[in-house]
């Protein structure tokens, strides 16, 4: 593998280089480079989302950097030596080289440092602790990093348990990394130290773990790494419900979708998922469609016929019919035209309502309701006929 990644676009982009100029304008060549996720997705061929930069520079010094140079600066982290620099509508995240101090497996309190090699130690995995420099060039202050970019390596920097007792979010982030870039089995050294260290993880908040393990479902195929997670005892930590993996191992074939993925993991009722949700910590918008895709209501199943997918879109609402369905593709097989249809079909509104009833001169009262839900169960049975709607409505209120 090369150790250099010059010519690719973020890097050669004018707004990447002006930061970088304005940065060793103060602090000279070399007081700032690449570091992290944009180095190493670069490596691997892979979009860069988040440029981050580690420099020499104190925050105070960054910040005067980028506003002399006409750029924007905002202390986003200023305490932990972090601050964002803004360069033509883009963010770059800037931090200073840090050592830690003192660890609690949740946070670290910290020191700023000129040494490369102090920054390259606190981080988590060595692929992770790659730098480049303006110019594309690499360097690998942990001796590993390069190797485990080539081979598919997530491999903790010094000694596993350390990293992982300084933050205990890295034994998920160890499971994600290796979700996301890992190749044959999982390093290890590494995996014993996760499950050796596991009830750590009761540290955190219930926050970092929801939104570690979604970052993890997310991946291209995330069954190996959650497999190691069962087998290492990790998973039941965080998620002791989970019983079997076989309908999360199905889903992950059929969609990339994570929150698809986490349903397969959880208990098939709507009362327990709703507990889930709120140990986790979830937005209610996940929560409530994690709960709506095994409630009660309309059966869905992959075999069944339009009409009666029809019926259960309008009952359920499009999504959680569409989640209903992932659920049974994943057990019963695909059923690419009901999700055409799930997809396609304009869910009509209820034809008739109060003021029809009226019209033919029943009075408003307990009844109006009660024929209005015997009209809607019909038409619906029917499957949502346009015509005949006032023969449907008369005989319904001759039936009293």
């Amino acid at each position: 593998m090369t150790a250099s990644m010059a010519g690719q676009p973020w890097l050669e982009a004018e707004a990447t280089r002006a930061v970088m100029v304005a940065l060793e304008a103060a602090g000279g060549s070399g007081c700032a480079r690449f570091v992290g996720g944009c180095v190493r997705n670069s490596l691997l061929g892979q979009p860069v989302d988040d440029i981050d930069i580690a420099t020499r520079l104190r925050p105070e010094e960054t910040i005067a950097a980028l506003r002399a140079a006409g750029l924007k600066a905002v202390p986003t982290g200023v305490e932990h030596g972090t601050v964002t620099g803004v360069s033509a509508r883009r963010p770059y995240e800037i931090t200073t080289l840090r050592r830690d101090v003192e660890t609690d497996g949740r946070r670290a309190v910290v020191a700023f440092t000129e040494d490369w090699a102090e920054d390259a130690a606190r981080r988590d995995f060595r692929l992770n602790a790659l730098y480049a420099d303006a110019e594309g060039t690499i360097f690998d202050p942990t001796g590993g990093g390069l190797n485990d970019v080539a081979a598919g390596r997530i491999v903790f920097v010094g000694e596993a348990e350390t990293r992982i007792r300084e933050d205990y979010l890295r034994i998920l982030r160890f499971f994600r990394f290796y979700a996301w870039y890992g190749r044959g089995n999982p390093d290890a050294t590494g995996l014993a130290a996760c499950a050796a260290l596991k009830d750590g993880m009761a540290r955190l908040s219930a926050e970092r773990v929801s939104k570690e393990l979604l970052k993890l479902l997310a991946a291209p195929d995330p069954r190996p790494a959650v497999r190691a997670m069962a087998d290492s005892g990790v998973l039941a930590q965080i998620l002791p419900e989970v019983e079997d993996l076989g309908l999360f191992e199905a889903m992950c074939g059929l969609t990339r979708d994570p929150v698809l993925r986490l349903s397969a993991l959880l208990p098939a009722d709507a009362e327990a998922v709703t507990r889930i949700a709120a140990v986790l910590r979830l937005s209610n918008a996940v929560r409530d469609r994690l709960a709506a895709a095994v409630a009660e209501g309309p059966v869905v199943t992959a075999a069944m016929d339009e009409a009666a997918a029809r019926a259960a879109i309008y009952r359920l609402g499009r999504g959680a019919f569409e989640d209903r369905l992932a659920r049974a593709e994943a057990v019963e097989g695909e059923a690419a035209g009901l999700r055409r249809l799930a997809a396609d079909w304009a869910v009509p509104k209820m034809p008739v309502g109060g003021r029809d009833l009226a019209r033919l001169g029943l009075k408003a009262g307990p009844d109006t309701g009660r024929i209005l839900k015997a009209f809607e169960d019909g038409w619906v049975a029917d499957d949502f006929p346009t015509e005949g709607h006032e023969a449907r409505l008369q005989s319904l209120i001759s039936r009293g």
